[in-house]
């Protein structure tokens, strides 16, 4: 069986990653990112994905997280498309609708070689925790430029740490959907991804 493991660095004057992952894995996460929210998103991610997910992450959190998020995305996206290689035997779409309390998020999404989001989300506050809400929609581009990936989300609720939990375990819920081996070919009918 192919191994889906990828395994990337990123250095930068603003942030410094380390990142692993296992398409394969277990759901085991080892996440330090020194804000607090999005370690917590980013476990809740590889747990629902059941990805085995590493990172050690770094950044200039005295100007704020926004470098540090960003760079995350950047690297959790190209180790997505790097552990899925050519895509060949993938189911290719996934899509999940998960509740958290009050909140419901959907998620539906193409790992086609594309890259798009569209995010329908309005959040009452600027931050949770050390985590600006704006930086979601952010994150997720980033994550959907670098990675490839065409996502489609929608949350709605009252409580804002709701919201975007309920985001991120939809979104894992459709990437294990997606990334799973269905055959052999690429589903393209171009033949390629």
């Amino acid at each position: 069986m192919l191994m889906r493991t990828c395994k990337i660095s990123r250095k930068t004057k603003e942030t410094d990653i380390q990142l692993e992952l296992n398409l394969d894995g277990k759901g085991v996460a080892d996440i330090s990112t020194g804000v607090g929210f999005f370690d917590h998103m980013l476990t809740s991610f590889a747990r629902h994905a059941e990805f085995d997910l590493k990172i050690r992450a770094e950044g200039d959190l005295y100007v704020d997280e926004h470098h540090l998020i960003e760079d995350v995305g950047i690297v959790l996206g190209k180790a997505l498309a790097d552990s899925l290689g050519n895509m060949a035997g993938i189911a290719r779409f996934g899509e999940a609708r998960i509740p958290m309390d009050e909140a419901l998020a959907d998620v539906a999404l193409d790992i086609g070689g594309r890259s798009y989001l569209v995010l329908k989300a309005d959040f009452a506050v600027p931050q949770v925790g050390q985590f600006s809400t704006q930086l979601v929609r952010h994150f997720f581009e980033t994550l959907a430029s670098n990675a490839k990936i065409t996502i489609h989300a929608s949350v709605y609720g009252d409580n804002d740490h709701h919201k975007i939990e309920a985001l991120f375990k939809a979104f894992a819920y459709a990437m294990k959907r997606a990334v799973k081996i269905e055959g052999k070919d690429v589903k393209s009918t171009k033949g390629t991804l």
